[in-house]
């Protein structure tokens, strides 16, 4: 009685130092600290300053200009004779000019870089969903893994039985050689396969362990998200109208309508208010002021007005049928993970009957070889369709959550409390 007192406290001592983590601590932990959310930040304030810049066309345009020259010929008309004379002079001088009307150029570009930020925004809420995605997968297989092991092992503890037991019936005389070197064989096989679940085991954790941006333990423990994950229902409408992906290629056409506007805006030039004042020096000193309205029209570009409209024509053809190929590829998708979706239900009913028979099948091969009435190839085979259904109903319960992830992401789903 005061062992079992004395060891409770120390169980509970290794479970608080074990660590604990879940998978919204590590959704949360990717969002924040991933590069490729670093990275997509930056873009959401690249297209900010390019608002900025696109409205600097339609602000005042306010330029100083200074000049001196220590050596000028200046050349002076005198009784119908041209004289020259050698001197030094300078100029300096301010202009202002503000964009009065430019046929809407300025203001498609204005509405093209506004559109711009939206689908950076949408970008970078795809990048989330898509990160979380990933992250989802490896913490399940984190744990998919961790419960391979486990069943390995138990399997390795039976192989390690049975070949003892082989080894004392060999002595007795009840067993042939046959029977314990095929438990060996047996037994080595089950180590190899414990070391490849290991290993994979070690590298899903690396792999998670980058994507949080922080080391993991050895003996983490994890909860069973795979159970909890479930799929709603959602039709294939509900997914198009939350798509991210789909949310920013529509943008992309808006935002490609306005640069062809703009392109189009460009023949027909601008006009401009101009107001100047400067103050010379050469042979005379004086001011000079100017003010006034210019009108610029682009009479030939060397063709290049006309092609910058044609690429942006094209570029909108172009966005429409990458926003329709999508569209398509996401359909298509969704009906695959739903056909899947149907299938993992079957298949893990089916494999959790067989395990319930394989397992019922097993017990008497083992009574039956002890007895001498079942050979080790039975026994064998007993065992390893045992384990194969134990494993087959993990890795099937894996792929149904992975299709269930893959859903949520294509309607941009971040966490599990989304």
């Amino acid at each position: 009685m005061k062992k079992t007192i004395f060891l409770i406290p120390l169980l509970l001592c290794v479970e608080l130092n074990a660590q604990i983590l879940t998978l919204n601590d590590c959704i949360n932990k990717a969002l924040t600290t991933h590069p490729d959310i670093k990275k997509s930040l930056l873009q959401i304030e690249h297209s900010k300053q390019g608002v900025e810049i696109a409205k600097a066309d339609y602000r005042p345009q306010l330029s100083l200009s200074t000049e001196y020259n220590p050596k000028t010929t200046y050349v002076l008309p005198t009784n119908g004779a041209f004289n020259t004379i050698e001197g030094k002079g300078w100029q300096m001088g301010v202009t202002v000019q503000k964009r009065i009307w430019d046929f809407s150029k300025t203001s498609s570009n204005i509405e093209a870089q506004k559109l711009q930020e939206q689908i950076s925004n949408l970008s970078f809420h795809d990048v989330q969903a898509l990160l979380a995605y990933k992250v989802k997968l490896q913490y399940e297989l984190i744990w998919v893994q961790q419960e391979a092991i486990e069943v390995r092992k138990k399997d390795l503890e039976s192989k390690e039985e049975l070949y003892k037991q082989a080894q004392a019936l060999r002595k007795q005389g009840l067993k042939t050689k046959a029977d314990e070197m095929r438990f060996l064989s047996s037994l080595y096989l089950t180590k190899d396969n414990l070391a490849l679940s290991n290993a994979n085991f070690d590298k899903a954790q690396m792999l998670l362990s980058l994507y949080i941006n922080e080391p993991i333990a050895s003996d983490v423990q994890l909860e069973d998200s795979i159970s909890q994950s479930s799929w709603q229902g959602k039709d294939i409408e509900h997914i198009l109208a939350n798509s991210p992906t789909l949310h920013a290629l529509r943008t992309d056409i808006d935002k490609k309508e306005f640069n062809y506007k703009s392109a189009k805006a460009s023949h027909y030039g601008s006009i401009d208010a101009l107001a100047s004042y400067s103050r010379q020096d050469s042979l005379n000193e004086y001011d000079s002021t100017v003010v006034g309205i210019t009108f610029n029209i682009p009479i030939y570009s060397g063709g290049k007005t006309t092609a910058l409209e044609e690429q942006a024509y094209l570029n909108k053809q172009s966005a429409n049928l990458e926003y329709n190929s999508k569209v398509l590829a996401i359909k298509e998708e969704f009906q695959n993970l739903l056909i899947d979706l149907r299938h993992y239900e079957v298949s893990i009913g089916s494999k959790t009957v067989q395990l319930q028979a394989n397992e019922a099948t097993k017990e008497v091969v083992e009574a039956r070889y002890k007895e001498g009435l079942s050979t080790y190839i039975e026994l064998l085979d007993a065992i390893g369709m045992t384990q194969e259904s134990e494993l087959g109903i993990l890795e099937t319960k894996y792929q149904k959550s992975s299709a269930i992830h893959r859903l949520e992401y294509l309607e941009g789903k971040t966490d599990e409390n989304y």
